[in-house]
């Protein structure tokens, strides 16, 4: 008896110790769990971040004191070097960029002064093993004493000896070092690049008066060094500096896609002209250089134009590049007015799909504290990656190839290279099925609380119109009806989607939606929702399908 109750109270007594060590190895995995994720949190932080968390006194300010004593040290041979790296690559750029009022444009001084920058941030982006690279970023702020001097001589022959002054500038640098290797200093080159240019401010003056009391000199000149800035040092554009022999090519800079844009429409404008209504373009681009920059016709007299304008962009990051938007009021000879401004990160569209997005526009990119409703712009984008076009299919840019058979009637391999120089322009004919399914909460619009409502259909380009049956006493209507439109350039036309009131003394119009056939042509088939504009309420449920044949025609 005694050895039974021993072994029961030994087997007791050892599955508890099991069960103890078990708990207590969970809890140490779930610390070590604990800690690894705390670890990766504050590998991914910013200075700002940290400077939310620890107060000023906790700050560890050495790091950047440290530098900033070391570059005070070196800065009178950083300057030599420096000065003579933006001789030779800004210089060109600002050639390249010569506004047509000035004949020549180019140093003639050149000096950072002796005052060096100061870091006011440092942080690690990302330290990839696998990789082999490590990105640092560090936040600086210059108030200098350059000696800058430009030889500037106009179309007439007036030279010019401007000077840039008080420059003041913010900003943030990437640092890539790649490839991490064994030898001293540990990696092979170092890529640099201006990351976010937070403020750049400057004066230009000329010998003996100021040089705004020369018409358009002054902008043309303050463009210029803005548009050399954004060619060569902003990124994602970077420069390499090999410190290890070898080859840095994959560091350099290449476009990754195209970004195709539909600028369908805007709506709520805010009016800027005393007498009528204002004249809107917009002007649209991934990097802000004037020959990147796309920009749409003037729509007179409207503050709710529809543009339905196509454009694309080269995209050389996704992951920190954005398409902005600009839309304008046109005051002809004098200079645009800005009515409002949006952005769109590039890393929020998921390859070979459209983004259908209304963006709200705002005063300022930087700094939203304006609250006043500026109105709206309606966008399609589609991003296509390089090397996925057996997997992603571009409407706007079909892979064209001449058969052998054409080769030859064309005239052979001449033909074939002027073939490849030529234009093509995709006319995507076809069959549109809209099924209208049905509507739902639809405003009151009779006495009794209720509507009559119809849906009428109307191809923007050719005016074809299609009208659904009246039906009478309902708010929630459901007609699911099915019109086949013939569509003669389905890529470049748009379906207008309005909903009415019928009442025996008239018609009164609900509300409606504008859409592009970009998202139906590329998926085939697409069944959603669509809000109503001009509504207080109100949506509207479609089928659409196509059926295309590509047509090409060069010119």
């Amino acid at each position: 008896m005694g050895f039974v109750s021993g072994l029961i109270i030994g087997l007791a007594l050892g599955i508890g110790l099991v069960f103890a060590f078990a708990y207590y190895e969970s809890i140490r995995s779930k610390r070590r769990s604990d800690l690894a994720a705390t670890i990766a949190a504050f590998a991914r932080m910013t200075v700002e971040d940290s400077r939310k968390i620890l107060p000023g006194e906790c700050y560890p300010s050495w790091v950047l004191n440290w530098l900033n004593i070391q570059l005070k040290k070196i800065w009178p041979y950083v300057n030599e070097a420096a000065s003579e790296m933006i001789r030779s690559t800004v210089e060109p750029t600002l050639v390249q960029y010569r506004p047509a009022v000035l004949a020549s444009l180019k140093f003639s001084k050149l000096t950072l002064g002796t005052v060096a920058p100061q870091f006011t941030g440092i942080w690690i982006v990302d330290a990839e093993s696998k990789g082999g690279q490590v990105t640092m970023e560090l936040e600086m702020q210059w108030d200098g004493n350059p000696r800058i001097e430009l030889d500037i001589r106009t179309r007439v022959g007036v030279g010019l000896p401007v000077e840039v002054k008080d420059i003041g500038f913010t900003g943030v640098f990437r640092l890539i070092f790649k490839p991490l290797v064994d030898e001293i200093p540990c990696f092979g080159a170092v890529c640099y690049s201006l990351r976010e240019k937070k403020n750049l401010d400057f004066k230009l003056s000329i010998a003996g008066g100021d040089i705004r009391t020369i018409p358009g000199v002054a902008d043309a000149i303050e463009e210029t060094i803005q548009d050399a800035i954004e060619d060569t040092l902003t990124w994602p554009v970077r420069k390499i500096v090999p410190i290890l022999p070898g080859d840095y090519s994959d560091l350099e800079l290449k476009p990754v896609g195209t970004l195709e844009v539909k600028l369908v429409q805007a709506k709520d404008l805010v009016n800027k002209d005393l007498v009528g209504k204002s004249d809107p373009f917009a002007v649209l681009f991934v990097r802000p250089l004037r020959s990147t920059m796309k920009t749409s016709k003037t729509i007179n007299n409207q503050l709710n134009p529809v543009w339905n304008e196509h454009f694309d962009f080269i995209v050389e990051d996704v992951s920190t590049q954005r398409l902005t938007v600009r839309v304008f009021d046109d005051e002809g000879v004098q200079a645009s007015e800005l009515m409002g401004c949006a952005q769109v990160p590039l890393n929020t569209l998921e390859p070979g799909k459209v983004k259908d997005v209304w963006l709200k526009l705002v005063k300022d990119l930087e700094v939203q504290r304006d609250t006043k409703n500026r109105g709206q712009v309606h966008l399609e984008l589609l991003y296509c990656p390089y090397g996925m076009e057996n997997v992603i299919k571009n409407p706007f840019k079909p892979d064209v190839k001449l058969t052998s058979l054409e080769k030859v009637l064309e005239g052979g391999h001449e033909a074939d290279a002027a073939s490849s120089q030529k234009k093509k322009d995709v006319i995507v004919r076809g069959v549109l099925s809209v099924t209208v399914i049905s509507a739902e909460e639809l405003p009151a619009t009779d006495l009794m609380g209720k509507a009559d409502p119809y849906v009428v259909l109307t191809m923007k380009k050719s005016g074809a119109k299609f009208k659904t049956r009246v039906l009478n006493d309902v708010l929630n209507p459901v007609w699911n009806q099915t019109f086949d439109i013939v569509v003669e350039n389905g890529l470049h036309d748009m379906l207008i989607v309005e909903v009415w009131d019928h009442d025996t003394f008239g018609k009164e119009k609900i509300g409606k939606c504008i859409m592009t056939l970009t998202r139906v042509i590329l998926e085939g088939q697409v069944r959603d929702t669509f809000p109503l504009d001009g509504a207080k309420s109100g949506k509207v449920n479609l089928h659409l399908k196509w059926t295309a044949q590509p047509v090409f025609r060069d010119y």
